[in-house]
């Protein structure tokens, strides 16, 4: 006799009819798909068994992307990091984490921020202690503690692979929080599972811990917990400062919607989670502590900026970069303001999220090549078109080769290096990305027909207590007459936006 949970574990499970499926809705991947067979069917995301769903496939497919960016380490692995020659820059593998298990006393057993680290032990002669925030030094303590000393032969690699296995855990985080944040778009995880920028640059720092934070409070804002978002970017802010700047977008869309109440309610935890952190630290080794500030504050005009193009092109040392990047920074975090309170429709948090962080990038002093990770989810979330993110994603490879090939010729492997002009191009290459996307996000604000998430009639479901809130405080004037969504879609479909032109699937039931 069959019990009716066997016959329902027997049967396939199909997605909710509001659930969207890439081949469904965006042109690429429509198109992408003819190679696997054509898009896919109501049934063929289950296969007959009910365990695979939209986020175990997707969770395999990171793993095997992360797999695979570590295997382009591999030729650093064993002693790459540290031969003469460079041929860390050479084969593109270099990272930061196996240089700094020795330099910054990991193996030595030096405490961070409390313990000062000897200058020919950190090989810098401004830097006494770890230059990280204290929740990222606790992280990066952690993997000490698990990376085997004593005989092991090579500590330092051991040390990255440690490492490497936490950042999965983080990458998984950040996958899965994309994927919840909007429920009815289940698959635009996917393109995090298959980020080239992830690959690259997932094991060369530890920016991942922090993106993985801030992504889980943007899920706990979207699902109206203003007290864990608040606490979740405020632990992400311990970690890394970018973070700090979605509680500037959450604060212009809670004054437009009138909604400062649920907005304090994430400040107040932000704050609270940020002071528990380095509240201790910096009780016991305030010295230690403030490094990071003091590095930041004091770091030159450094590889991958607009300022350093500007410097060496004119020849000349530019002095007071800090000030002019804060400049550019106050100016267009301004226009995003006005944007955010001028718009006919508010934005969504996505966008003004990406934005911000976007106008960062753009202004700051320094791009690392895996800064990008600190824009992946966020651009996601603002603009899920697989067209558009790859070619964001691809100027970033671009300026991922370029900044090590930059390095190998300026440490001395000039017949496998770019010059100083070649290297420009490519960070104009990867400006220019961020500024391509980014343009699109201010035409889908401004033009709500073209924004894929409100094509269906939706607000913000990302937005939590703003979905479907009426504006309260709006600079400019009021729209007068209601959305009209499948107007506004056809609009979008014969401007090439929409996989197919259907007119109807995007009207309001």
């Amino acid at each position: 006799m069959t019990s009716v949970r066997d016959r329902e574990q027997d049967e396939p499970r199909e997605l909710p009819e509001a659930s969207v499926r890439p081949t469904d809705e965006d042109p690429l991947a429509a198109s992408a798909s003819e190679i696997l067979g054509g898009p896919a069917g109501r049934r063929a995301l289950t296969g007959g068994h009910r365990w695979w769903n939209p986020l175990r496939i997707m969770v395999l497919v990171l793993v095997a992307v992360f797999a695979l960016g570590m295997a382009q380490k591999s030729s650093c692995y064993h002693q790459g990091w540290f031969l003469p020659g460079d041929p860390q820059y050479i084969h593109a593998c270099y990272s930061d984490i196996p240089h700094l298990y020795t330099t910054r006393g990991f193996a030595a057993d030096l405490v961070p921020y409390a313990d000062s680290i000897p200058e020919k032990l950190s090989q810098a002669p401004d830097i006494h202690y770890l230059e990280y925030p204290v929740l990222t030094g606790l992280f990066m303590e952690v993997a000490s503690w698990l990376t085997p000393h004593g005989d092991q032969p090579h500590p330092p690699q051991d040390f990255w692979l440690v490492n490497s296995g936490m950042l999965l855990v983080c990458a998984i985080v950040v996958l899965v929080c994309v994927s919840r944040t909007n429920r009815g778009r289940p698959w635009d995880g996917l393109f995090i599972a298959l980020s080239p920028a992830l690959a690259l640059t997932a094991t060369i720092n530890w920016d991942l811990f922090a993106v993985a934070l801030a992504s889980a409070g943007i899920l706990m804002w979207a699902r109206s917990r203003p007290v864990a978002a608040g606490v979740l970017i405020g632990l992400a802010t311990a970690a890394k400062l970018y973070p700090v700047l979605l509680l500037g977008a959450l604060f212009l869309l809670c004054l437009r919607a009138g909604r400062l109440r649920a907005f304090g309610k994430t400040l107040l935890g932000a704050a609270g989670a940020w002071l528990a952190v380095n509240l201790p630290v910096i009780l016991l080794a305030r010295e230690g502590w403030a490094q990071f500030y003091t590095f930041s504050r004091s770091r030159p005009t450094d590889y991958g900026s607009l300022w350093l193009i500007i410097a060496e092109r004119s020849h000349e040392p530019l002095t007071g970069v800090t000030a002019y990047a804060t400049a550019l920074m106050l100016l267009l975090c301004g226009g995003i303001a006005a944007l955010a309170l001028y718009a006919r429709r508010r934005p969504r948090l996505g966008q003004l999220a990406f934005l911000v962080v976007a106008a960062l990038l753009v202004s700051n002093k320094v791009y690392s090549p895996q800064y990008v990770l600190w824009l992946l989810p966020l651009a996601v979330l603002a603009r899920p078109r697989w067209r558009d993110l790859l070619i964001w994603q691809g100027a970033e490879a671009l300026y991922f080769l370029g900044i090590w090939m930059r390095l190998a010729y300026v440490t001395g492997a000039k017949h496998h290096g770019l010059t100083a002009d070649a290297y420009h191009l490519a960070i104009g290459v990867h400006l220019l990305g961020i500024l391509y996307l980014s343009a699109l996000v201010v035409r889908d604000i401004l033009r709500p027909e073209y924004d894929v998430l409100r094509q269906d009639g939706s607000d913000d479901p990302a937005g939590g207590v703003l979905d479907g809130a009426e504006d309260m405080f709006v600079l400019g004037p009021l729209p007068h007459e209601p959305y009209d969504e499948p107007r506004d879609a056809m609009d979008a479909a014969e401007a090439g936006d929409t996989a197919y032109g259907d007119r109807e699937r995007y009207a309001r039931p």
